[in-house]
């Protein structure tokens, strides 16, 4: 079971699309899903160009 900060953020999104209008739990958890994939792409870019600049 998921608890504390990852918990919060992520009741802290779903409360963000609730209010934002959209009410179908489908439909918030296919963006989440999109939102959290798109997420770490950009972290293993970030990882990728920091490790390409030590060398």
């Amino acid at each position: 079971m998921i608890t504390g900060e990852i918990k919060n953020r992520v009741d802290q999104i779903w409360d963000a699309f609730w209010t934002g209008g959209i009410t179908n739990s489908i439909t918030i958890l296919e963006q989440m899903t999109y939102l959290f994939f798109m997420k770490m792409l950009d972290d293993a870019q970030i990882k990728k160009r920091s490790n390409s600049k030590c060398i």
